[in-house]
């Protein structure tokens, strides 16, 4: 569709006043901006065109779509484009409405009659009811995940205008696998080469047949699971290993330890596994020890971690980022959901580093600080909160952010000088102490890069002072490093 009525709006004065009086489109406070700064999860562009009397603010999107953004945190797609939503809001406002009635609108005009003029002005059929509605449905719907509006500042995600229900996660993340798994069921030999030989195909048919158990899957399990052995140890060779015990044909065990056996990391995965002799009973319960343990049938129970993997595997990324995004507002907002159940007085954060390492690994860095950032701050031992701080330090630099990977830096020199426990012990002795000093450097040499000489020297002689700390072994790794730092240092220096 194209935006010919917001064109006429723009040229038209009385059509304008009609939309903003009658309908609360108003052109003119597309100047005033939205109450906050705003941005989109997947980085798109927004070009605010409208504003309402609430704060409220309309953004035309990359593809044409009119997002609205009210002023308490929440926003959506209200139409394709600016003409649709437009055909929307003027055909499904009401009279009941306490914003809209005759006396608010142009004087001497109903708000039928400003729904008649404007219809017949911008080019709008008269639809039924029914159908404009099924038109914003349509639209409300599409705002995940391409859609979803952030805080610029604090970059959690506005909440969605609808409370429509949506397919989870894993619903649209198996949809594929499902289909893979059918056609292997149907003897389809060109998807028993295609399928193993592609590495998340595979993952994704192994998980749909995780939660489709059928009686008839035990040769393509096999041939998964044969195929499944070449990537090493992953989740998914657990997950075919355990598929195929659970059938207890012990004519499968030299298969399963073959398998185990394909290289050091599956000899640990795979532990316990019986032996070739042992008997149907002792595989079926190793099979079901593990199912029970870390697979199940009920995909809603599985981890979020591995949806969003599988999501991103698959070039599902705004799918994922946004999930994960969704999932850190949650834990920023309530840390309790950190708690752990054995121990109601202690956080789990784990959780947030892990959330910190999924967004790094989808490329965004500002989620990956936000999620590093809380959890930094939650770490209580020395040791761990230097670490965190390393790791906080890492991103900031790599994020164009040289002051504040300067003061995570300070931070950081400040627990190694007062630890307030003894988990440090020995710190100069590892590899620890060498990764701390090759963060200095490496900082110092950006802020060469950037033409920061004050600051490189400065945090040159910090990471000197750690150097001249750490044990032979530990400084051995880290010296061509620091002298190629230094010589840059030294040349900005000259310069400058």
């Amino acid at each position: 569709m194209t935006d010919d009525a917001l064109r006429l709006l723009q040229e038209n004065a009385r059509l304008a006043e009609l939309a903003a009086f009658s309908f609360n489109f108003d052109i003119d406070r597309a100047a005033h901006g939205h109450v906050e700064e705003v941005r989109l999860a997947s980085g798109g562009p927004l070009v605010i065109v409208a504003g309402d009397d609430t704060g409220g603010t309309y953004f035309v999107c990359a593809d044409g779509s009119l997002l609205y953004a009210d002023s308490e945190g929440s926003a959506g797609i209200i139409g394709c484009s600016v003409d649709e939503a437009l055909e929307i809001m003027i055909g499904l406002a009401e009279d009941e409405d306490e914003k809209v009635d005759e006396e608010e609108s142009l004087p001497g005009r109903g708000l039928e009659d400003a729904r008649a003029e404007l219809r017949a002005a911008l080019g709008f059929p008269e639809r039924p009811r029914a159908e404009l509605e099924a038109l914003l449905h349509a639209a409300l719907l599409r705002t995940e995940p391409d859609f979803v509006l952030l805080n610029g500042m604090e970059h959690n995600a506005y909440e969605l205008l609808d409370s429509y229900p949506r397919p989870p996660l894993w619903e649209s993340v198996l949809a594929s696998g499902r289909t893979d798994l059918a056609r292997l069921r149907e003897g389809d030999r060109e998807a028993w080469d295609s399928v193993v030989r592609d590495p998340v195909r595979r993952r994704l048919a192994l998980r749909a047949a995780q939660f489709d158990r059928a009686e008839g899957d035990l040769e393509l399990l096999r041939h998964l699971l044969r195929h499944e052995a070449a990537a090493s140890m992953t989740d998914e060779l657990r997950l075919a290993a355990v598929l195929v015990g659970l059938r207890g044909d012990t004519g499968d065990l030299p298969l399963l330890n073959e398998v185990r056996e394909t290289d050091f990391d599956t000899a640990c995965g795979l532990g316990g596994m019986p032996e070739p002799g042992a008997g149907a009973d002792e595989l079926v319960t190793w099979a079901r020890e593990l199912d029970d343990s870390l697979f199940g049938a009920d995909p809603a129970d599985e981890p979020l971690s591995t949806w969003t993997d599988l999501a991103r595997d698959q070039g599902m990324t705004e799918l994922a980022r946004v999930t994960l995004i969704r999932e850190l507002d949650e834990i920023v907002m309530d840390q309790s959901r950190l708690r752990r159940p054995d121990a109601p007085r202690t956080l789990a954060t784990a959780p947030l580093r892990a959330l910190a390492r999924d967004f790094e690994e989808l490329g965004d860095r500002t989620q990956a600080l936000r999620a590093q950032r809380l959890y930094t701050a939650l770490q209580e031992k020395a040791w761990d909160r230097i670490s965190a701080l390393l790791d906080q330090a890492r991103l900031e630099r790599e994020d164009g952010q040289p002051a504040q990977a300067i003061r995570s830096l300070e931070a950081l020199r400040s627990v190694l000088v007062a630890p307030g426990d003894d988990s440090l012990h020995q710190w100069q002795r590892v590899n620890f102490g060498r990764f701390i000093a090759e963060e200095h450097y490496r900082l110092a040499h950006a802020l060469a890069d950037a033409n920061l000489p004050d600051e490189a020297r400065a945090l040159l002689t910090a990471a000197d002072a750690i150097l001249g700390k750490l044990s032979e072994n530990a400084a051995n790794g880290v010296r061509e490093l620091a002298e190629e730092t230094a010589a840059r240092v030294r040349e900005i220096s000259e310069i400058s």
